[in-house]
Order: C-alpha cells, then structure tokens, then sequence
C-alpha cells in the first residue's frame, strides 16, 4: 500500500493568543476497518480525546511541554486498549519487557540550571514500572543519579523507585487479549489462560482505564484489540506557549519479540527527537524572516511507531530534522519523505511531528495510525484509519 499523502495541519491566523498544541498516536499498522464496530472505534477515540485533555490542562495553564506529553502518554499507558503500560504485549518468554524515551528541544524553564547538552533520557528493558513515561522524565530531571541518555533493566527501575516512581508487580502488565496474542502467534492453544491475573487491587485501581466504562455495554467485561499483533507504541509532542517542544513515547514493543531486544523507543534519533536550531541565511533573510515574524530559530519534535527495526536503520526521527535543516525542507516534506522511504524499505508505520510555528504532520503508510491534535481551542480532534481525517469524537 503506498504511503498516505501527508496532511500537514497548520495553526489558526496569527494573534496574540499563547501559540500551543498536542499531538499524539497510539500506534500504527495492523487496525483493520473491515469486522471492527463502531463501538470498538469509539473506544480508541474515546482514550485519544481523554489523553489529549489531559496534555491540554497542563498546556493551557501555561505549563512545560514535557509535563504535557508525559500526562497524555500516561492516559494511553492505563488505558489496556494500546500496547504501552497495562495494555503492553509479551515478549516470546511470555514476559513484558517496556520501553520509553523523553526529548526536549531545549531545557525546560522549570529547570533552567540544567545544561543544553542534556535533552533526553531513555529506558528500556522495564519490568515493573508502572508508568515508563513517568521514569523517563524522572531520570531526565536526576543528572546526578542518571547522567547517561539511555540506561536500562532493574538498575534504571531502583533509580526510579527512589525518586518517586511508581512500581508494580509485573503481573499487573498482564491482559487477556495480549496473552492470547503472545499463545496464538507461537502456535499454542489460547486456552487455558495460564498466565495469572493480578490478584492484588492496589495495582488495578481506578486509575487504570476500565475500558467496558467506555461502552453503553457496562456488563460487558472482555473486550478485543483492533490492531492484531502490534508493533507499535504510543508518543506525544508537545508545543508549550515558551517554544518548547517534547517528545515522549512508551510501548511494549511488538508480540513475541526475543528476550531483551531492543526497539526504536528507547533509540535518540531512531523513533523519537526534539531539537532547535538558529535559521540559517545572511542578513537579508535574516531580516525579512524578522519582518514575516519569524523566530530566531526552528524546531522539532518527533515520535515514531511501527516496525522500530527500521526507524533504526534509517534513523528515521533525527532525518526528519536533518532535512529541514539542511535541505530545507518543510515539515510536511520531512515527514513524508521519510516515511515514504521507510516504506520502499518494508518498514510499516508513521509518525507525529510538529515544528516550532505549531504545524503538525501525521503521515503514515499502513493501514491506520491512532492519532489525534488539540490547540489552544480545546478541541480533541482524533482519527484512526488511514483514509481519515481528524474530526471531534
């Protein structure tokens, strides 16, 4: 299937209002339309709306881009329906093994002694944290104790508990429609579910998304995945009113992967980036970008999901930089351009990016991508199939 031609979204008319906005996905690649029901699509919307309202308060009252993203992604990493968090897949152990990265383009004002050079923080290889996005933005705030851009396994997870994160018994990952998942794709009968249940409510409390609570069904109690044996991730980037861009993302990787791999998540440039840049030019562009209003500098933010092998491969988010910079691109031609080559490669998936200005691009070249945008209007618009455009649920 080739490529989705890429709907750059733009911001409204230029004003005095504070220029912010969220974007965010919940995966891509194997949604089917054909046998899903309107009601299991409103499910998905449902979450992606709640996220982006979430990421929006914090916006709104003027706080940091990081703090948006993380509380969106933390919405879809309790939410079973996406492959991050509770709803993450098993690996061919029959373990959940997550990951999650935090970029920024530049240091947030909150933190202002922390150095330029330091921009993000990843993990991989979680076992018991309940929010990988909340370690990620925990090790990124702690140079002291993790000076390193990506670390990993139970080390990372003590250093987190220490500061504060949340950690949970690794059943508390475990959900019937991923572990039939994780059975069906190694040849196994799906029944007897033989992996337990969590037994202990303090770690399924109501923070987690009951996803029958989304359904006029209340009694309904099981629920099916729309995408069939996921690749794929959820991210957010935020714009904040001082220009700051964040990007967060957070999976589980895809079904039965081999212990210990890692995907693009945890990657700096692979499946996610934020930077900013001086605009280069002499003095007359210089000038007439200051008459046309212009900042000073560019930037962007990137988060990715799909096959991570080749966002790897192809360093497909630090790209999309580098061709805006360099061959001065558009942030819609970045975008397309590497996911078309992506696709000329094998690699199925898409991306969510936004520049400095506050246009968005949503691209992707597979069958659907969750995806939704909020500004300053407060309006959750949210999509799905790749033939979709974004409207209020």
């Amino acid at each position: 299937m080739p490529a989705l031609k890429n709907l750059t979204l733009k911001p409204g008319k230029k004003s005095a209002e504070p220029n912010y906005v969220l974007v965010i996905h919940g995966g891509a690649g194997t949604m089917i339309r054909d046998g899903s029901t309107p009601e299991q699509r409103a499910k998905y919307r449902a979450v992606l709306s709640r996220a982006l309202k979430a990421g929006y308060e914090v916006l709104k009252s003027g706080g940091e881009a990081m703090d948006a993203a993380v509380e969106a992604v933390s919405v879809m990493e309790d939410c079973p329906l996406f492959n991050s968090g509770h709803g993450a897949v098993f690996n061919v152990a029959g373990k959940n093994e997550l990951e999650t990265s935090l970029m920024v383009s530049k240091p947030p004002a909150s933190h202002p002694a922390m150095p330029s050079s330091r921009r993000g923080s990843s993990v991989t290889l979680i076992t018991h944290t309940r929010n990988p996005s909340h370690l990620a933005r925990a090790l990124y705030l702690a140079p002291q104790l993790a000076p390193h851009p990506m670390v990993s396994g139970a080390a990372a997870e003590a250093t987190g508990a220490l500061l504060g994160v949340r950690q949970v018994d690794p059943s508390y990952f475990w959900t019937e429609a991923r572990w039939k998942e994780h059975r069906r794709g190694l040849g196994l009968p799906e029944d007897p579910v033989e992996y337990p249940r969590p037994e202990i409510p303090d770690d399924t409390n109501s923070e987690t998304t009951d996803v029958a609570s989304l359904s006029d069904d209340k009694d309904k109690e099981t629920w099916e995945p729309l995408d069939l044996m996921p690749t794929g991730t959820v991210g957010a980037v935020a714009l904040d009113i001082r220009g700051c861009i964040a990007a967060v993302t957070s999976t589980g990787g895809f079904t039965n992967k081999l212990v210990g791999r890692v995907g693009d998540t945890p990657v700096m440039g692979s499946g996610f980036w934020a930077e900013e840049w001086e605009r280069s030019g002499g003095f007359v562009k210089r000038n007439w970008d200051r008459l046309r209003g212009k900042s000073k500098y560019e930037g962007v933010g990137v988060s990715g999901t799909g096959n991570g092998d080749y966002y790897i491969r192809r360093a497909a988010a630090s790209n999309i930089a580098r061709r805006m910079q360099y061959l001065g691109e558009s942030l819609d031609e970045a975008t397309q351009n590497v996911i078309d080559d992506l696709f000329k490669e094998g690699g199925l998936g898409g991306v969510i990016a936004l520049d400095r200005e506050g246009n968005v691009a949503l691209p992707l070249n597979c069958g659907g991508m969750y995806r939704g945008v909020i500004r300053p209007d407060g309006v959750p618009l949210t999509a799905i199939f790749f033939d979709e455009q974004l409207t209020e649920l």
